[in-house]
């Protein structure tokens, strides 16, 4: 039979993904809009995401927070081309992104001593052998795969090479080992349920290091360019961004951080997504037709829960459009160069309660195209 109860919130989209509950654009502060983002006021609002970002996440002293354009993307790219070439570079990937990262450093960069180490959708690569003599580039968590890394334990405190880390998926939702990596960075609109054009850069002072000590061979953007005379140009993490930013998005994302900080703070959003997983987790344990594409539940992503189904591609899509239809679930497919199946979102942003009113709806949703 037809559920009856439906998700209060149908977003379980991977990105932008679900605004915080009970989220509403009128509360937010204002007062920096049709303003400069160079006055006084505008910086203030920047520097405060800087500092509230670093509060919140418990970063180790010295470790800079930098507001950097284009989203994840930008803030990788900057890593990318602003820190790569004195050492080798191993790459893990085990998904779109992370194999995109790997295009950009072989074609674009055209790095010479680059090993790719990669595993199969669902998969992890051996992460026993990363070299960390050479610099690491890496995605903490594959949202396209739903696959992450549990922990860093195989990361060495001694090191002589960078560990470059995209962790959009992962911070505010995962534990991560800050002084075991050297760049992170992520984006708003993913587990905070931010807003869109904005990334986050965190440099320790090894990433800094590197930066005034070192001057890439090839022609540096200027929206990629972190150092002046050599030295860094510390108002990127003081809130002096490189161009100008949308202070209506500033806004929205002081207006998360506030939300987080009245959870009790990372542990609390954490804690959040891992019970949205366990009713996945519970759901799928009890159904033959649906399994999880990372088999093993230690690598299980809490954040871009992705799930396969015994349907074929016509039969997902119907899935996908008839619970899309009846308003319980927007924007499951999986990404597109993913195997074939859904992907749930599970952040903090997204209720548990809306989470267990889904899973009826799956199980009817498959018994309509399987009939």
């Amino acid at each position: 039979m037809q559920p009856q109860v439906k998700p209060g919130n149908p977003n379980f989209s991977s990105g932008p993904c679900s605004k915080r509950p009970g989220y509403d654009v009128s509360a937010l502060d204002l007062s920096t809009l049709g303003r400069s983002h160079r006055s006084a006021l505008g910086k203030s609002a920047l520097q405060r995401c800087c500092d509230e970002t670093a509060e919140l996440l418990g970063l180790p002293e010295g470790y800079r927070v930098g507001v950097v354009p284009a989203s994840d993307t930008g803030a990788v790219e900057m890593a990318l081309w602003s820190l790569l070439g004195p050492r080798p570079v191993d790459v893990l990937h085990w998904e779109s992104f992370g194999s995109g990262w790997h295009t950009d450093i072989v074609k674009q960069l055209k790095l010479d001593s680059v090993r790719s180490m990669l595993a199969e959708y669902g998969e992890l690569p051996a992460l026993a052998e990363v070299n960390f003599s050479h610099d690491l580039v890496f995605t903490w968590n594959g949202t396209t795969s739903g696959v992450k890394i549990p922990n860093g334990d195989w990361i060495p405190n001694q090191r002589a090479g960078l560990t470059i880390c995209d962790a959009t998926s992962a911070v505010f939702a995962m534990e991560l080992p800050w002084e075991k990596l050297d760049v992170v960075t992520f984006s708003w609109q993913k587990v905070l349920g931010g807003e869109g054009a904005h990334g986050m850069l965190i440099l320790s002072p090894r990433a800094v290091e590197r930066l005034e000590s070192y001057t890439p061979p090839w022609p540096m953007p200027k929206i990629f360019r972190m150092t002046k005379g050599g030295k860094l140009i510390e108002g990127i993490f003081r809130g002096e961004t490189i161009n100008t930013p949308s202070m209506l998005c500033v806004a929205d994302y002081l207006d998360a951080l506030s939300w987080v900080r009245d959870l009790g703070g990372v542990a609390a959003a954490i804690e959040r997504s891992q019970a949205n997983l366990a009713v996945v987790e519970n759901f799928v344990a009890q159904h033959d037709w649906i399994d999880f594409l990372a088999q093993d539940p230690e690598q299980r992503s809490n954040t871009s829960i992705c799930l396969t189904l015994k349907t074929d591609k016509d039969q997902t899509k119907q899935f996908i459009k008839l619970l899309e239809a009846e308003g319980v679930a927007y924007d499951i497919g999986a990404y597109r160069d993913a195997p074939d199946g859904i992907r749930i979102w599970g952040g903090a942003t997204v209720e548990t309660t809306d989470m267990e009113a889904l899973m009826p709806w799956l199980e009817w949703a498959y018994q309509q195209v399987t009939a």
